[in-house]
């Protein structure tokens, strides 16, 4: 009887012995590695899931030689000269690319749409291509249209060239104006993201250190001065080294500017106020702005649609005390042989970007 007993606890033992085996093989069974025949060892590759349309994930990209295609990142180094042609995915594409192409109707950009995709292509691209290159797609909701921001994608192209290290500009001496307020951009950028640069001032000599807080260089943008003041104003260069010579890139005259940003500050007077018929009268309106800023003038008079009158528009740049720079835009009103119907209110409307002012003068007879 016991010998039975120890018999069936023996049979029970190497059941569960051969159970834990085969659990471990299984275990095996699916693990990193298997063997093959061969007796060479093979490493599972689990499948990835796929980022479908995710915002990480650039449908803009670069048509190679021979049908191939390579994603853009958010900056590219390309060779001049060889054309280039970049696609976007999608059957509604907007484009975005340096300004000065649209500004000069340059004939080497062309754009392109298909069902599936859309293509830009710029031929025989110059170191002054260099900027940035995106791509987005519209969404429309009848026939209101939009940009998805969530589907755009952006690549700053540089077009390295050794002969010409900053991008060319068409201005040989570019204003750069300078607010307590807000940062100012010395705008050399250069064509090899590689290149070591410096700010420099003219008169008198000196080198404007890159602090990382104050001044910073961006390649894509230049150096930005964070809350410039007065003893910034002067003319400044920026150069440039890499492997070569170095390079010194176009004269930046910086200004300071003494006016705010608002509608127009606005003063009317006429010259001389009191006439007689048969005189001649000057009614001038004047502007004192931001010396970037356009002002744009509109006219009422008494005889207008009636008698005939010349105006003649102008601005200019003026230093007001401590080296403060302030646009002067005028408009100047002028009524020869007066009559009777010119004689009463003369009204101006000046304009700009931030609003409107209205002034009037009144002419009277003497």
């Amino acid at each position: 009887m016991k010998l039975w007993v120890v018999l069936c606890l023996a049979l029970l033992w190497v059941e569960l012995q051969n159970g834990a085996c085969q659990q471990v093989k299984r275990r095996k069974d699916v693990g990193e590695n298997r063997i093959r025949p061969g007796g060479k060892r093979v490493k599972i590759r689990h499948p990835k899931l796929k980022d479908v349309g995710g915002k990480g994930q650039s449908l803009l990209t670069q048509v190679l030689d021979k049908g191939r295609f390579v994603r853009l990142g958010q900056t590219t180094t390309l060779t001049p000269a060889k054309n280039m042609e970049l696609r976007c995915k999608g059957n509604s594409i907007g484009w975005s690319y340096p300004t000065y192409l649209d500004t000069f109707n340059d004939s080497r950009l062309s754009i392109k749409h298909s069902d599936k995709y859309s293509q830009l292509i710029l031929t025989s691209p110059s170191a002054a291509d260099t900027g940035s290159y995106s791509c987005w797609v519209i969404v429309c909701d009848g026939t209101e249209c939009e940009k998805d921001h969530d589907r755009a994608y952006d690549s700053y192209i540089y077009f390295t060239d050794k002969e010409n290290l900053f991008v060319p500009s068409a201005i040989h001496f570019e204003i750069v104006y300078l607010r307590p307020d807000r940062s100012a951009v010395v705008p050399c950028r250069v064509t090899d993201p590689q290149a070591k640069v410096s700010l420099h001032r003219e008169v008198p000599p000196e080198e404007i250190t890159a602090n990382g807080t104050q001044v910073t260089y961006d390649p894509t943008k230049g150096f930005v001065l964070q809350s410039p003041g007065p003893e910034l104003q002067g003319v400044f260069y920026c150069k440039g080294v890499t492997k070569g010579t170095p390079q010194i890139s176009t004269k930046y005259q910086l200004l300071y500017v003494e006016v705010p940003s608002g509608p127009p500050f606005v003063s009317l007077e006429a010259s001389p106020e009191s006439v007689r018929g048969g005189d001649n009268v000057n009614v001038t309106c004047t502007v004192l702005g931001e010396p970037e800023v356009d002002v744009s003038f509109t006219w009422s008079y008494p005889g207008q649609d009636h008698r005939p009158v010349h105006i003649h528009a102008s601005w200019r740049l003026v230093n007001r005390g401590m080296g403060h720079t302030t646009r002067v835009s005028q408009s100047i009103l002028t009524v020869e042989d007066m009559e009777t119907i010119d004689f009463g209110k003369y009204i101006c409307k000046a304009k700009n970007q931030h609003g409107e002012t209205i002034v009037t003068t009144t002419i009277i007879s003497k």
